[in-house]
């Protein structure tokens, strides 16, 4: 953990506890860096959605019945 890491009291379900708690201790590491790391992938998923729906903003939008119709008009459905 680096110096300037902020400290922060998280509350989690006990079964969830346990199984970071287990988690950490297969990994030879904290819960802190478990927490930390799955934080940062959930992040990371995050940014590339809100990437993609940036980079799909102009398309065309089409309703969910419309859909369908265009499904099964192309025998997908």
């Amino acid at each position: 953990m680096s110096e300037s890491a902020k400290r922060s009291t998280i509350y989690f379900d006990p079964d969830v506890h346990r199984a970071l708690k287990v988690k950490a201790a297969h990994a030879s590491c904290s819960v802190s860096e478990v927490v930390n790391a799955a934080v940062k992938i959930a992040l990371a998923e995050d940014h590339e959605d809100l990437l993609a729906f940036d980079e799909r903003s102009g398309e065309k939008t089409m309703s969910y019945e419309d859909l369908l119709k265009d499904l099964k008009a192309h025998g997908k459905l």
